[in-house]
């Protein structure tokens, strides 16, 4: 992929403000538009997919690195995460396993029975959706930080920066999939 940043005529940084990205999207898509003189359909869709990029948090600091040129390595989870995935793991579990429990009850009384255990599990996902949330906050919150020690020439910044975005990445995951198991319980 070309630079995302450049084509919206943004800088490259990982704390980007989400107004100003979406502000460059709107004027860059629509300069690029296949039905505007001069508008070229490949464009808009490198156009678009640059937004896409740069608008996750993820995806836009991994860019970032590719752009660095930093190699992927794998990034060992750390005992803090470790002990949030200790939670979920069994969690979702649990949901799969009541979700058959449920499929399988065919009396009303049968449901009427399950209610407890479904309510009990969906504030289970509810408190571990909220705490991931609020890491996944203080993650981003970080972003200026990075971005300060980039622009001085921190050489241990990009490394740094890796093990960030590795940590988005798994929070992105298990957010999806407390939201997945919530929707199930529905």
């Amino acid at each position: 992929m070309s630079n995302a940043f450049a084509l919206l005529g943004l800088p490259r940084i990982a704390a980007l403000d989400a107004e100003a990205l979406q502000q460059a999207w709107l004027a860059a898509s629509r300069s690029a538009h296949p039905d505007q003189p001069g508008g070229d359909a490949s464009h808009a869709a490198e156009i678009n997919n640059a937004y896409e990029t740069l608008q996750a948090p993820e995806k836009r600091i991994k860019h970032l690195l590719d752009l660095h040129a930093v190699p992927w390595r794998a990034i060992p989870i750390d005992d803090a995460m470790m002990s949030l995935f200790g939670r979920l793991g069994p969690a979702l579990q649990s949901v799969a396993a009541f979700l058959k429990r449920k499929q399988t009850a065919t009396s009303a009384l049968a449901k009427a029975l399950l209610a407890p255990d479904e309510m009990r599990l969906r504030e289970q996902l509810e408190a571990l959706g909220t705490t991931l949330d609020a890491e996944r906050t203080a993650l981003l919150a970080d972003l200026p930080a990075f971005d300060s020690r980039l622009s001085t020439g921190d050489t241990t910044a990009l490394t740094d920066l890796q093990i960030l975005q590795a940590r988005l990445a798994y929070f992105g995951k298990w957010q999806a999939q407390v939201r997945e198991a919530l929707l199930s319980l529905m």
